[in-house]
C-alpha cells in the first residue's frame, strides 16, 4: 500500500515537468496514478469481502512505537476506491477544463496529484499519529487548490478561511490522538480489537477527535468555510465535496464509531450536530442563484446526514452509513462537474439568466438529472436506497431506544424527514435553474462541448443508476463493517423494494413536501427574506478574527515598543522568575569543589574582574577587549581542564567576534552615554545580579540532578569503533552527533546570509572589486610592493610593518587551518576552527591592505564558497546510501599513497570538507559586510561631503574617497 502513496507521490513530482511540455495533455498521464491505484484495490476486493485484510508495516521510530502501518479494512477499502476512482475522473476532465495558457498549471497539476495521495494515505494507515500526518497534509493541498488563483482575493480569503478552520480542528484532534495513544495505543486495529474503557481521559480524547471531524467535514459552527471553498476550479470543487477532504470527517466517526458511539457526548455532536446542519445547509440552499454554490451548500446539507447516519452506532445505521458514502459521492461529483461544463459552455452559473440549456447539453443534462434523483433520493438511483437503509435504522432506533432515548429517537427521524424535503426542493431547483426553458429568459447561447469533457460527468450519473438497480448485489461487500458493531439487530440487505413499510411512506412524504416547497418557491423566499439566519458562520468568523487583530494590534502596542533594553529585561526577568527562582528556592544542590589547581582560581579572577571592569569603562572599544578577556579566560579553563578542542575553537571565535565588534564599532559613538543618577541603572545592575545567580543555580542543580549514566560515557569506545578517529570531540560532532552539527551548520548558512543581507541591501552577489590605475597614487611603483591591494591606500594609512607580517604569515595561516581540518579527526581541530582560521587570514589581509586586498586574496563569491560547503556537506551525508549504507554512515578506507605511505582516510572528512568551506564563507560574508561595506559607505559620504563643501565654496572638493579597510581606519579614535 505504500507502493501507491508512492506513486501519487512521484505522479506530483513529474507533474510540473509534464504540464509545462504537454501543458493540459498531462492530466490523462497523471490520472494513471489513481487509476492504477484504484485497479489495485479492484484486486483485492476478494481478500477485504473475505476478511484477508491485507496489511503492510514499514518501521520509521522505532523507539518511539512509530511506523508507517497500513491496513485495509472494508471502511477503508469503499472509501480508497471512492477517492482514487473519482480522482482519476476528475483528473481526466481537467483535461478539458483547464486552459493551455493557464499560468499556474504546473503547480495545480502537482498539487492535485498530491492531494489525492494525501487522501488514500489517511484512509490506508492504521496509526492514528500518521492519520493526523495525512489530515494535515490534505488541509495544505486544499489550501493550495482553492487559492488556485493568488492574483484574486476571493481566492486568498477563501483559501485562508479553510485553512484556520480545519487546522484548529486538526490541533484539536492532535491533543486527543496523543491522549489515546499515551493511555491506549497509537494502533487504530488494536483500539478497534480491544476498546479502552470509557474513562475520562478517554472521553474527552473522543470529544476532541470529534472537533477535528466536524471542522473537516463543514458541520455547524464550522460549516460556513465550505461555501466559500466555491472559490477554487469545479474539479477541485468536484473531487474535495464528493471523494476527498470533507469525507475525512465522515470517514473519522465511521471509523471510530464502533468502539465509541457511546461516550458520552457522541450522538450529541454526532448525530445532533449533524441533523441540525442537515436543515441548516438545506434551507441556505434554498435562497442561492448560483447553482455552483447551491450545491456547495447542498453538500452541507448531505454531510450532516451522512455524520448523523454513521454517529448513531447500530448495524443498520452502519451500513446505511457507507451506502450513503457511496450513493453521496457519486452524485454530488456528478453535479459539480455537469456544473463546470454549464460553466464553461455558457459562460454563467446564475440560474436567473440559464434557460434551455437542457436540450443544448444533452449529454450532460441526463447524467446531471439521474444524479439529482439521486440525491433527492428517488427510485431507483442508489440515493434512494441509502437513504430508504438510513431511515429504517431510525425507524428501529424508535421501537428499540438504542442508543438514543425514545424522544430523542422521534426527533431523529423528524429531522431527516425535514432534511430530505428540503434536499428534494434544493434538487428540483438545481435542475430546474440549471437546465429548464425558462418563461421570459432568452435561450442562453451554449457552445458545443468536447465529448471528452462530459465522458466523467456521465460514467459517475450512470454508475449511480447502476448501483441502485443493483443494491442487492451492493450489501455483501459493505456488511463487514456493520458486523464490527455490537448493538442493534442484523440488518436487512440494501434492495429497492422491501414493501410498503413506515420508512417508504416517510420518504414519499418527505418527497412530496420537497415539490411542494419548490412549486410555491416564490413564498418561501418571501419567508426565507423575513426569517433572520439562525446560524450565521460567516459573520461569527469575519468577527472572531476582527477580535483577534484587535488583540494583537493593542498586544503589540504594548509589548512591542522599539526598545531593545525592554525586550531583553522582558526576556531575563520571565527567566528569573520561573527557572531561576525554581532553581534557587526548589532545586538540589551538590556538593561543590571550587578548583582542582591553582590556575584554575587566577583565571576566574580575571574574568570576574574584567566582567566588572566592563560595567564602568565609558570607551566602547575598551568594553569589547574585556569582554575578550573573559572569553579568553574560558579558554584558559578549557586548557587547564584538559580540553585543547574546546579551548582552541572557542579563543578562535573569540577573536573572529573582537574583529567583528571592532569593525562595527567604525560606525558608532566612541564613549557610552552614561547617566550615573539614572534609577534604570540600579534595577539593571539587580536585574544582572539575578541573572547571574539564576544561571549559577541552574548550572549547580542540573549538574547534580543527573539519575542515571550520561550517554557521552561510551563515546570513545564509540568513536574509535564506528567514527574510526582518536578526538572524541570531533569524532562526535561528524559522526555521533553529525545530525545536529547539520543543522547547526544550516543555522550558519541562515547567519551569513542574514549578515549580509543587512550591508547588501540591493544584492548580495555584487561585483568583486578590483584596483583601477586611477585609484593608485602616481607615486606609487607599479612593482615591489608587499600587499597589491594596499597600493590604493594613502601613504600615511600604510603599515610597512603590518603589510610584511602579513605577507609572512598569510600562507602560514591558510597552512595551519588545512592542518587543522585534516589532523582534526584524530588530533585537535577540526572544519570548524580550520575554518575559523582561514578566516581570520581574509581578515588580516583586509586589515593590511582593504577591500581591494581582500578581493586580491579572495576573488570569489562568499555566497557561492557557502553554497558550496553547503552542498558537499549534504552530498557527503547522503552519499552512503548509494552504497548500501545508512545517512551519514562513516567509512574507513586504508592505502598506500606514495610518497605518504600509508593513509587512513576516513569518508567523514568530506563532511568536514563542507563545514570548513561554509565557517570560511561566512568569514568572508561577515568581512565584506562590515567591513568592505562600510568602507563603501564611508567613502560614498565622504565624497558628498567633499562636493558639497565644493559647491558651497567651503572646501577645495578634494578627497580621498577610498575609505578602504586598514588597521589605522579600524581603531576608533
Amino acid at each position: 500500500m505504500a507502493q501507491l502513496l508512492l506513486l501519487h507521490l512521484l505522479a506530483a513530482a513529474l507533474a510540473p515537468w509534464l504540464a509545462t511540455v504537454l501543458r493540459s495533455k498531462a492530466f490523462p498521464l497523471l490520472a494513471l496514478a489513481p487509476a492504477a491505484s484504484f485497479a489495485w484495490l479492484v484486486s483485492v476486493s476478494g481478500d477485504v469481502r473475505a476478511g484477508d485484510l491485507p496489511t503492510q508495516r514499514i518501521s520509521w521510530v522505532p523507539g518511539l512505537g512509530i511506523d508507517l502501518d497500513f491496513r485495509l479494512t472494508t471502511l477503508s477499502w469503499v472509501l480508497g476506491l471512492l477517492v482514487t476512482g473519482v480522482g482519476a475522473l476528475v483528473l481526466l476532465y481537467c483535461t478539458w477544463y483547464f486552459s493551455d495558457r493557464d499560468p499556474s498549471l504546473w503547480r495545480f497539476t502537482s498539487v492535485f496529484t498530491a492531494f489525492g495521495g494525501a487522501m488514500l494515505g489517511l484512509v490506508l494507515t492504521d496509526n492514528l499519529l500518521m492519520l493526523y500526518v495525512f489530515w494535515e497534509l490534505t488541509t495544505v493541498f486544499s489550501y493550495l487548490l482553492i487559492g488556485h488563483n493568488p492574483a484574486s482575493s476571493t481566492n486568498r480569503r477563501a483559501a485562508m478561511q479553510a485553512l484556520l478552520v480545519t487546522t484548529f480542528g486538526g490541533l484539536a484532534m492532535l491533543i486527543g490522538i496523543i491522549a489515546l495513544g499515551v493511555h491506549h495505543t497509537y494502533s487504530i486495529s488494536a483500539l478497534l480489537a480491544h476498546p479502552p474503557a470509557l474513562d475520562a481521559v478517554t472521553a474527552a480524547a473522543v470529544v476532541l477527535l470529534l472537533i477535528g471531524a466536524l471542522s473537516k467535514s463543514a458541520l455547524v459552527p464550522f460549516h460556513f468555510w465550505l461555501p466559500g471553498a466555491m472559490a477554487a476550479p469545479t474539479p477541485v470543487s468536484a473531487y474535495l465535496h464528493a471523494a476527498a477532504m470533507v469525507k475525512a470527517g465522515v470517514y473519522l466517526v465511521a471509523l471510530l464509531a464502533p468502539v465509541f458511539a457511546g461516550a458520552p457526548g457522541w450522538h450529541a455532536l454526532t448525530v445532533g450536530l449533524g441533523l441540525f446542519t442537515m436543515l441548516v445547509g438545506g434551507w441556505r440552499a434554498l435562497r442561492q442563484h448560483d447553482i455552483k454554490l447551491l450545491l456547495a451548500y447542498g453538500t452541507v446539507s448531505q454531510l450532516g446526514f451522512l455524520v448523523a447516519v454513521a454517529g448513531l452506532g447500530t448495524k443498520a445505521s452502519a451500513l446505511a452509513a457507507l451506502a450513503l458514502v457511496i450513493a453521496h459521492a457519486l452524485f454530488k461529483s456528478t453535479l459539480f462537474l455537469s456544473v463546470g461544463v454549464v460553466d464553461k459552455c455558457t459562460g454563467t452559473r446564475d440560474l436567473r439568466e440559464l434557460s434551455g440549456v437542457g436540450r443544448q447539453l444533452l449529454p450532460v443534462a441526463v447524467p446531471a438529472t439521474l444524479a439529482g434523483l439521486s440525491m433527492a433520493g428517488i427510485i431507483p438511483l442508489a440515493g434512494f436506497v441509502s437513504k430508504e437503509s438510513a431511515l429504517e435504522s431510525l425507524w428501529e432506533d424508535v421501537h428499540t431506544s438504542v442508543p438514543l432515548a425514545a424522544p430523542w429517537s422521534w426527533l431523529a427521524v423528524a429531522g431527516v424527514v425535514a432534511g430530505s424535503a428540503l434536499t428534494v426542493a434544493y434538487t428540483a431547483r438545481f435542475l430546474w435553474g440549471a437546465f429548464a426553458t425558462k418563461p421570459g429568459v432568452p435561450v442562453t447561447r451554449v457552445k458545443a462541448a468536447h465529448p471528452g469533457f462530459v465522458l466523467s460527468p456521465l460514467l459517475l450519473g450512470v454508475s449511480g443508476l447502476a448501483l441502485g438497480l443493483l443494491a442487492p448485489l451492493e450489501s455483501p461487500w459493505l456488511l463487514p463493517y456493520a458486523a464490527q458493531f455490537a448493538l442493534g439487530a442484523e440488518p436487512q440487505s440494501l434492495a429497492l423494494w422491501h414493501g410498503v413499510t413506515a420508512p417508504l411512506l416517510l420518504s414519499l412524504v418527505s418527497v412530496a413536501i420537497g415539490l411542494a416547497l419548490f412549486v410555491q418557491r416564490s413564498v418561501v423566499a418571501r419567508v426565507q427574506a423575513g426569517v433572520p439566519p439562525l446560524v450565521d458562520g460567516e459573520r461569527g468568523f469575519a468577527r472572531a478574527l476582527r477580535w483577534v487583530d484587535r488583540g494583537a494590534v493593542e498586544t503589540t502596542a504594548v509589548t512591542q515598543r522599539g526598545s531593545l533594553p525592554i525586550y531583553l529585561a522582558g526576556i531575563l526577568l520571565v527567566f528569573v522568575a520561573l527557572p531561576g527562582l525554581a532553581a534557587v528556592t526548589r532545586g538540589t544542590f551538590p556538593s561543590v569543589r571550587l578548583w582542582d589547581n591553582a590556575g584554575q582560581p587566577v583565571v576566574g579572577v580575571v574574568v570576574v574582574a574584567a566582567a566588572v571592569l566592563v560595567l564602568v569603562t565609558r570607551r566602547r572599544l575598551t568594553a569589547v577587549m574585556l569582554v575578550g578577556a573573559t572569553g579568553y579566560g574560558v579558554s584558559l579553563l578549557f586548557i587547564l581542564h584538559g580540553a585543547p578542542d574546546l579551548a582552541i575553537t572557542q579563543m578562535l571565535v573569540e577573536t573572529v567576534s573582537l574583529v567583528v565588534f571592532v569593525l562595527a564599532l567604525r560606525r558608532l559613538p566612541t564613549k557610552f552615554t552614561r547617566h550615573p543618577d539614572s534609577p534604570s541603572r540600579t534595577w539593571r545592575l539587580a536585574l544582572g545580579a539575578a541573572v547571574g545567580v539564576s544561571v549559577g543555580a541552574i548550572a549547580l542543580v542540573a549538574s547534580g540532578g543527573r539519575t542515571s549514566q550520561p550517554v557521552s560515557a561510551d563515546f570513545p569506545t564509540e568513536a574509535y569503533a564506528f567514527g574510526h578517529g582518536k578526538n572524541i570531540v570531533n569524532v562526535t560532532l561528524v559522526d555521533i552527533r553529525a545530525w545536529d552539527t547539520l543543522g547547526e551548520v544550516s543555522v550558519l548558512v541562515a547567519a551569513a546570509t542574514g549578515v549580509a543581507s543587512l550591508i547588501f541591501v540591493r544584492t548580495r552577489n555584487t561585483r568583486l572589486s578590483r584596483a583601477s590605475a586611477k585609484e593608485l597614487p602616481s607615486s606609487e611603483p607599479a612593482r615591489g610592493t608587499w600587499l597589491h591591494g594596499g597600493r590604493t591606500m594613502r601613504t600615511e594609512k600604510r603599515s610597512v610593518i603590518f603589510e610584511v607580517v602579513t605577507r609572512l604569515v598569510f600562507h602560514v595561516m591558510l597552512a595551519a587551518s588545512l592542518f587543522l581540518l585534516f589532523a582534526g579527526h584524530n588530533q585537535p581541530g577540526g572544519g570548524f576552527a580550520g575554518g575559523l582560521v582561514a578566516g581570520l587570514a581574509l581578515v588580516v589581509r583586509y586589515l593590511a591592505g582593504g577591500r581591494y586586498e581582500l578581493d586580491e586574496a579572495a576573488p570569489f563569491d562568499a555566497g557561492l564558497l557557502v553554497g558550496l560547503g553547503l552542498l558537499v556537506t549534504v552530498g557527503s551525508a547522503l552519499a552512503p546510501l548509494a552504497f548500501g549504507g545508512t545517512v551519514l554512515e562513516t567509512t574507513a578506507v586504508d592505502f598506500t599513497l606514495p610518497p605518504w605511505g600509508e593513509v587512513h582516510l576516513v569518508t567523514s572528512l568530506f563532511f568536514d570538507i563542507g563545514v570548513y568551506l561554509i565557517v570560511v564563507g561566512m568569514m568572508l560574508d561577515i568581512v565584506r559586510s562590515l567591513g568592505t561595506g562600510i568602507d563603501r559607505q564611508v567613502a560614498e559620504e565622504a565624497a558628498d561631503d567633499a562636493t558639497g563643501a565644493a559647491i558651497d565654496g567651503t572646501g577645495d572638493g578634494t578627497g580621498d574617497g577610498t575609505g578602504d579597510g586598514g588597521v589605522q581606519q579600524v581603531v576608533p579614535s
